[in-house]
């Protein structure tokens, strides 16, 4: 698998990247599988293909503090990224994977994978609601588990996008200041709110991003990236929160 770590320089361009690395795999101008490894410069909200903003985003405060809103091509919740949160992307063929045609056997599989890879820097690491990953490291014994990564993907003809964030040095404090109470809950939250429920991966960066590579064999550098297409997916669709 190839493997790009690359991070652009405004929000806009990091999420059409992710879309162009896929349009680039369905039309064959893509060498093969990809791994992509970003972290964000700057804080920023990420809202799922349908989410609305003006129900799970504090609309006002991210105005006051200057935090761009930016909406992702893939499914689930709205998200907070910035410094501190690790992004992933993966780009599968399923021509060579052809149980990732169902959702819930792609979101077994690349999960599956991601948990058996962090449990060597945490051994409490495990699947947790549709798409979750969670930790219960440094909880009570009865305490139920906090998570630290949530993950969607978007399919496309023969080729998924699967990606994800890794929370391992956040200031979880500044979700519940620009996120309001979520629409869907996984049953493993409950009544939590986001500083009780949210964690960070208590692990350095270099042995995360080393266990991703690791867990795809993403061991091929990506020696182009489809910087046409992520400029214009950039400068049209991701230039809005309204599609």
């Amino acid at each position: 698998m190839y493997h790009l770590p690359l991070t652009l320089d405004m929000p806009a361009w990091d999420l059409a990247l992710d879309e162009a690395l896929l349009d680039a795999a369905v039309s064959g101008e893509s060498p093969g599988e990809v791994l992509r490894i970003w972290e964000p410069r700057g804080f920023f909200v990420v809202l799922g293909r349908s989410s609305p903003a003006e129900r799970e985003v504090r609309l006002a405060a991210c105005q006051g503090d200057g935090v761009p809103l930016v909406r992702r091509p893939s499914g689930g919740a709205t998200v907070v990224a910035g410094p501190g949160c690790l992004m992933y992307a993966l780009v599968l063929d399923l021509g060579r994977r052809p149980e990732l045609k169902a959702v819930d056997r792609a979101h077994a599989l690349v999960l599956g994978r991601l948990q058996r890879a962090l449990q060597a820097l945490d051994a409490t690491v495990a699947r947790a609601g549709t798409s979750d990953l969670a930790t219960s490291a440094g909880g009570g014994r009865l305490d139920p588990p906090r998570k630290f990564s949530g993950n969607s993907m978007r399919l496309k003809r023969q080729r998924l996008l699967y990606h994800g964030t890794i929370l391992y040095d956040f200031p979880l404090e500044r979700v519940g200041r620009w996120l309001g109470d979520p629409v869907r809950r996984p049953a493993y939250r409950g009544r939590r709110d986001h500083g009780a429920f949210l964690t960070n991966l208590a692990a350095p960066r270099s042995a995360i991003v080393e266990a991703l590579r690791a867990a795809w064999q993403a061991d091929a550098p990506l020696a182009d990236w489809p910087r046409d297409r992520t400029q214009r997916l950039a400068a049209t669709r991701y230039a809005t929160i309204v599609w």
